[in-house]
């Protein structure tokens, strides 16, 4: 039985199925922001009305269809959530340290309640709109030393360090050697 004849008959016989061409079902995976592997099945399970196996044949095509492209804007309508009324003086920080990361390489973006996750293989930062006046960075960095602007958190902490930003100014090279050391590590 030839393995790649077989995998490619059930990704035409879904198109047909399903009334979507293979980058259209991509598409759909890639703008629900979701990347755990469950949940991805879930949402085309109930969306689409597919079956377990060619909902798991679509998640999986929409990763390996994803992997070489460049980082994926989070969806719009969840960052406009996270900026809307007395925080949406924000944006223009959030805008200006993501174009940073940027530079660094490939990452996904993950909208949270609340905040968006920043990952690789694994999280290496969050960005939060703490108040209408401070985006909170959260970074993951192993035997690093807090200082009085990289706040070390609780043991237990998620993001083992935090860092306030209240302007575009802040994202200096301080920071983004904190990130970038993050990012690295989190490969």
């Amino acid at each position: 039985m030839d393995v790649a004849k077989a995998k490619a008959n059930q990704l035409a016989n879904i198109e047909k199925r399903s009334g979507k061409s293979l980058a259209e079902l991509a598409k759909i995976v890639a703008a629900s922001g979701l990347a755990k592997h469950g949940a991805v099945l879930a949402l085309l399970k109930e969306k689409l009305g597919l079956t377990h196996g060619d909902a798991n044949a679509i998640a999986l095509y929409a990763r390996s269809a994803g992997a070489n492209a460049a980082p994926a804007p989070a969806p719009a309508a969840a960052v406009d959530a996270l900026y809307a009324g007395p925080k949406a003086a924000l944006r223009p920080i959030h805008d200006a340290l993501i174009a940073k990361l940027t530079a660094f390489g490939d990452f996904e973006i993950a909208p949270k309640k609340g905040y968006l996750s920043l990952r690789r293989a694994k999280q290496f930062a969050s960005v939060t709109p703490a108040t209408k006046t401070r985006l909170d960075i959260g970074i993951i960095l192993k035997n690093a030393e807090g200082t009085d602007r990289f706040v070390a958190q609780p043991a237990k902490a998620m993001f083992p360090f935090k860092v306030g930003l209240t302007s575009i100014d802040e994202i200096d090279a301080e920071l983004l050697s904190w990130l970038k050391n993050a990012f690295t590590a989190a490969a």
